[in-house]
């Protein structure tokens, strides 16, 4: 695998923001090659460490989209504080909370939107059910009692319209995906074993990166992790699918298949969990066919990217990242740049031979947690970003340009 020079670096970044009664417009522009100009609004929904995710969802069925972050959900629009399971006390700097990440399915349907909850790396996952406006905790029925990876995917994986759970079980020393019960919604939902064995890779807890999407073109759906990628079969039930190795990176977070230079063939985009760097990896051919891989660095200017997301932020249809840098992710304990600031960015898409991304800091005291959740929550056609993790629960509201 070559590598390439980064194509941008932290030099040459003009950041200005500007704090107003607690909620900041944050935005920055890079001298040497202009890119859009967009502010976001912040809001603090809470400056306690409670969870290290966030997912949007309309839990009161009033039209207006809430913010649901480990055992709270926040009313909008002023973002009032509900307890939907027994709150517990989290350290910042001593542990972890048993919420990793927050998804937002109505699972049962039965037209009130659930919530998704996966905790500690190798503990079970649940989803909470929504009570339809009545008092008290929200029941909690199972998923499946053994979820690893750091990066739990959730995506429709058999192209049914409901998303499903990819992950490994570290127990069974197994990559998985986990289906919802299309009736009998208490029960644990149905799994499909991507990859079984003692000696495959990607099984241990902490396994870090997971991606789903059509590595090789033949429009299946493939699973990736940063040392190779399991080939998706017709039937995605089917088990035991074949495992390619590659080399994509370092242990990253969520992983996406693109074609990132517009040659035909999809690459992967990646982020460091721990380190420092975002990459691109551009697929080739050998002289075989078979695919090779060159990783290009799109950014170094902070460390610990452990949530990526690939959306279309400035509505320009062509997908933009957002990530930042999760906040103590080893307890202040192991990671380079842990003390340095939590900052959140979205990097702008510049297409063509040479592809780039123009970064852009939207705030320097957040940052993101395991996942970070992308939606327009406003109904203004702009997305939004809401991150969840040790600095609290924070909304950037994207505002109109000037």
């Amino acid at each position: 695998m070559g590598t390439k020079p980064g194509i941008w670096s932290p030099k040459g970044l003009c950041l200005f923001g500007c704090l107003l009664a607690g909620a900041l417009v944050g935005n920055a522009q890079n001298k040497e090659k202009k890119g859009s100009n967009i502010p976001f609004k912040k809001s603090v929904l809470i400056d306690e460490f409670i969870a290290e995710g966030a997912t949007v969802l309309d839990v009161n069925k009033d039209g207006k989209k809430d913010i649901v972050s480990g055992a709270y959900w926040f009313e909008a629009p002023n973002w009032t504080r509900h307890e939907l399971d027994k709150p517990q006390k989290f350290i910042y700097n001593a542990g972890y909370s048993n919420s990793f990440l927050n998804f937002a399915m109505d699972v049962n349907k039965d037209g009130w939107v659930d919530v998704i909850r996966i905790d500690f790396p190798g503990k079970a996952a649940v989803w909470h059910e929504n009570p339809k406006n009545q008092p008290g905790f929200w029941k909690a029925h199972p998923i499946y009692p053994s979820v690893g990876n750091e990066s739990p995917l959730f995506v429709d994986v058999d192209g049914d319209g409901r998303k499903d759970l990819v992950c490994n079980d570290p127990t069974a020393k197994e990559i998985i995906w986990l289906r919802a019960p299309d009736k009998n919604f208490t029960d644990e939902w149905e799994k499909t074993v991507i990859s079984k064995g003692e000696t495959i890779p990607g099984t241990h807890m902490y396994t870090h990166g997971l991606g789903l999407g059509d590595v090789n073109g033949d429009k299946k759906l493939d699973v990736l992790i940063h040392t190779g990628w399991w080939e998706g079969p017709a039937d995605p039930k089917q088990g035991h699918w074949t495992f390619h190795p590659a080399k994509l990176g370092e242990e990253c977070a969520q992983m996406y298949v693109y074609d990132v230079n517009g040659d035909g063939l999809n690459d992967v985009i990646t982020s460091s969990a721990h380190k420092y760097g975002i990459w691109w990896h551009e697929q080739g051919k050998d002289a075989q066919g078979a695919p090779t891989w060159t990783t290009h660095e799109i950014y170094k200017g902070f460390s610990q990217s452990h949530g990526l997301a690939l959306v279309d932020v400035n509505g320009d249809k062509k997908p933009d990242l957002v990530t930042g840098k999760r906040y103590y992710a080893h307890n202040g304990k192991i990671d380079p740049g842990e003390d340095d600031p939590a900052v959140l960015y979205w990097f702008e898409f510049q297409p063509g031979k040479n592809p780039s991304w123009i970064p852009h800091e939207i705030d320097n005291n957040s940052g993101v947690g395991l996942h970070v959740t992308v939606e327009d929550i406003n109904n203004d056609k702009r997305p939004d970003i809401v991150v969840g993790n040790k600095k609290g629960v924070h909304v950037f509201v994207q505002q109109k340009k000037k």
